[in-house]
């Protein structure tokens, strides 16, 4: 068996016999142990009681974090004329049609965000074998086909995070930065934590959240008492 470094040695002993903690415990425990050279990610992973194969137990939405995410994401809209024009105004990245397209379908997918204004579907739709497994296609359930261009490329670039359950059950999220103070980082786990109980689907049976656990990009992970995370 490989020989642990001390830092994970040390992460692992501090981690030991904690489970179902609270959120604020949680988020001390995995700020105090994220000590790489890097800001590292806090970032959630919460365990639902659902099937994602069947249409009524799919999970998806999105949630403004009230206090943001730290990382800089970039944002492609596929657009023409004057809401080209805004989206370039609004701070979009990335801004084009059918050329955004084949580049695309080339293989340079150099963007975290996807928006799309409605009459730009078509084009769009040819994309969803690229874009849909990598959770990038444009929904008009999570605001990214819209007419109002600019609200979406702001939502996007300030703290906006789009969730959607993969196969086993499970959402990851990042809720923010090891660097954030840690009262800030308590209210986007709670903020995050809010937004998947209101997206719980009709086909929903039994227990609905199963697990909740927050972890820093290299640090070990923690449970969370899921009481505690809905504010009870």
């Amino acid at each position: 068996m490989a020989k642990l470094g001390k830092r994970t040695t040390a992460a692992r002993e501090a981690f030991a016999g904690k489970a179902d903690v609270t959120v604020e415990e949680a988020v001390a425990l995995v700020k105090a142990n994220a000590t790489a050279k890097f800001d590292e990610t806090v970032e959630l992973a919460v365990n639902l009681g659902v099937d994602p194969r069947h249409a009524d137990q799919m999970v998806r939405g999105v949630v403004g974090l009230p206090n943001g995410t730290g990382k800089s994401v970039r944002v492609a809209v596929f657009a023409r004329g004057p809401k080209a024009e805004e989206a370039q105004a609004a701070g979009a990245d990335i801004v084009g049609a059918e050329d955004l397209m084949e580049s695309i379908q080339g293989g340079t997918i150099d963007f975290d965000r996807c928006i799309a204004t409605p009459d730009m579907m078509p084009v769009v739709g040819r994309l969803g074998k690229i874009l849909g497994p990598r959770n990038l296609m444009p929904n008009p359930k999570v605001g990214t086909v819209t007419m109002d261009v600019k609200a979406a490329v702001e939502a996007a670039k300030g703290g906006e995070v789009q969730f959607k359950v993969e196969k086993a059950g499970v959402i990851h999220a990042g809720v923010g930065k090891a660097s954030f103070d840690e009262g800030k980082l308590v209210e986007n786990v709670r903020a995050f934590v809010e937004a998947v109980q209101k997206a719980k689907p009709a086909g929903a049976k039994g227990a609905y959240m199963k697990k909740i656990a927050i972890s820093s990009t290299m640090g070990p992970g923690v449970s969370i008492n899921i009481d505690n995370a809905n504010g009870n």
